[in-house]
């Protein structure tokens, strides 16, 4: 039995240092910039145009900052999205890829209560090709989600080469 406690002390003392070794292993994603417009339908609808960035969190998931600037039934409207985004075909293999995400999502909207809210976000999207021929280039994407009322955004995403 003594022995198996020098093996599991082993295992322990080496598995941080695999586990960094493989991960420089892997090529590393630069940040991902979008453009977007979404439709908000909820007791306050508008629609919002707004910029987002995104950063690797591991080969399927990307996690991202979003922020977007509108007008809407009461007035100026706003918000702001932390998000994670897990891809299901982060190598590019399909033309048209399925992802989905959550996060919390901030609303700033003109109305009688200061209009500030907080709220849950879950969406599901569809991320398209590169440009016929390049290896970079603006992708389309197009995501459904509910988050301070039902979502739907058009998107225009940097795409990485080999990557989502």
């Amino acid at each position: 039995m003594r022995w198996l406690s020098r093996v599991w002390l082993r295992v322990v003392l080496l598995l941080p240092c695999l586990v960094a070794a493989a991960h420089a292993q892997l090529p590393q994603q630069p940040w991902q910039f979008e453009g977007r417009v979404d439709g908000l339908f909820a007791r306050s609808s508008g629609v919002e145009a707004g910029l987002g960035v995104s950063a690797p969190a591991g080969l399927y998931m990307r996690i991202g900052l979003a922020a977007g600037l509108g007008v809407g039934r009461n007035g100026a409207q706003g918000r702001t999205d932390v998000l994670a985004r897990f891809s299901l075909d982060p190598f590019r293999q399909s033309r048209w890829a399925p992802y989905a995400g959550g996060g919390i999502s901030g609303r700033y909207r003109v109305e009688e209560d200061g209009g500030t809210h907080a709220y849950l976000l879950v969406f599901l999207g569809v991320e398209g090709p590169l440009p016929v021929g390049r290896t970079s280039g603006w992708v389309p994407a197009f995501e459904l989600g509910l988050g301070g009322g039902a979502r739907v955004g058009v998107i225009l995403r940097r795409g990485i080469n080999g990557r989502r």
